[in-house]
């Protein structure tokens, strides 16, 4: 296939495509009888990779209850079996559900994907999984009060079996020029079915902190130090001062790996900290949580939240990506909550310097469109200058996967 008359930085070339790698750049390439492919001038970008997303859960998302404005969708619903909500703001018990869903087992996740909220029909028919733990929020009375907080491994055994199908999540990865993500959930290694893009799982790398439920510094330091042991660099969910302070401390302790990254970084105090790491942030947090985070976080974390320019000042690489089904999925609009946040305004960065994060590989290495790499490209229906003065998913032309 040639591309013809594709910008490529700045310039307006053909780009030639074989075998699945860009073959030829050049200004003016002959047909040669294969495809072709007129831009009209359309940027000619690398595809986008999203460094931190939860496929499965994406895709279970989009077949369930929308509850982020509100419960009451789980009141007016008919049928059997059980009820899955996703994206509520409020944290509720078994007895407010019981008032919504009386007879159908429902369980409903919050918003940010630590805590799932069951009925009491729902509590009855996981009753076997349920352990002594502290992730199981129990009443006075020593009964469960229905929150089971990071509980989906534990929890799964005791659901009906459903393999969510991942088509139409493909599609929309491709829709947004997306060619690539790391799949982020702890210990997931496989997909169960296929995707049209190249899938990177953190798996065993991933360290999840319960924030309500802490280690102690030298049972996470053993943890920490058996991985790096086998090679692997962690990946630590910090969405807490705590928890990032006590990554830190134990990372000082044992040493760092090079590749070893914090997923979210929520609260970052001093950006010097986190020097020699890799930070995966969430820009649309801000702006799609905003309200909330002025309502509910402690005074003194607000001005320190999804820090990124004072990050990036302090020489601590940063990268953008949605943490979805928790964040928007679309990385134009990732890109426009980095420039134009107001909550931490000083914490802004270009659609330039937020599209370049998106723009690298799994291992955060920067990707170009050059003879030899791989033809895993998204063309724009405009200039890239175009595109990036008002940042918007309905720009991508195509998408090519090698």
């Amino acid at each position: 296939m040639i591309l013809h008359d594709v910008e490529v930085e700045g310039r307006r070339v053909d780009v030639r495509i074989s075998g699945g790698r860009i073959a030829e750049i050049a200004d003016r390439l002959a047909d040669d009888g294969v495809d072709d492919v007129d831009g009209y001038g359309g940027a000619l970008l690398p595809g986008l990779h999203d460094h931190h997303v939860h496929l499965l859960a994406t895709a279970a998302a989009r077949a369930s209850v929308d509850c982020s404005a509100t419960l009451e969708p789980l009141r007016d619903l008919v049928g059997e079996g059980w009820i899955r909500g996703t994206g509520a703001a409020e944290s509720v018990d078994r007895h407010v559900l019981d008032g919504l869903v009386p007879e159908r087992p429902a369980r409903v996740q919050h918003r940010s994907g630590a805590l799932w909220m069951l009925n009491s029909a729902a509590l009855r028919a996981v009753a076997h999984v349920l352990d002594d733990s502290a992730d199981v929020e129990r009443g006075p009375d020593g009964e469960p009060t229905g929150r089971l907080w990071r509980y989906d491994e534990r929890l799964r055994p005791a659901l009906p079996d459903a393999v969510p199908d991942l088509t139409e999540l493909g599609e929309e990865l491709l829709g947004y020029g997306i060619t690539s993500v790391t799949e982020a959930t702890p210990g997931l290694t496989a997909l169960p079915g296929p995707l049209p893009v190249g899938v990177t799982f953190l798996g065993r790398r991933k360290l999840l902190l319960r924030d309500h439920d802490l280690p102690s510094f030298d049972d996470f330091a053993t943890t920490i130090s058996e991985t790096h042991a086998e090679g692997l660099p962690v990946a630590v969910h910090c969405v807490t001062r705590e928890s990032l302070l006590l990554t830190l401390a134990v990372l000082d302790e044992v040493g760092r790996l090079p590749g070893d990254r914090i997923e979210h970084a929520s609260v970052v105090p001093d950006p010097g900290l986190l020097q020699d790491l890799h930070v995966v942030t969430q820009p649309a947090f801000v702006t799609t949580r905003g309200d909330s985070y002025r309502r509910d976080v402690d005074p003194d974390d607000l001005p320190h939240l999804y820090r990124y320019a004072s990050l990036l000042e302090a020489g601590v690489a940063t990268y953008p990506s949605s943490d979805a089904p928790y964040g928007p999925l679309d990385p134009w609009e990732v890109i426009v909550a980095a420039a134009s946040r107001d909550l931490g305004p000083t914490e802004r960065v270009t659609p330039r310097v937020a599209l370049a994060g998106y723009l690298t590989d799994a291992r955060f290495r920067p990707r170009r469109i050059a003879v030899g790499a791989p033809a895993d490209v998204v063309l724009l229906e405009c200039s890239l200058e175009e595109a990036l003065a008002a940042p918007d998913s309905g720009f991508v032309r195509h998408t090519w996967t090698s």
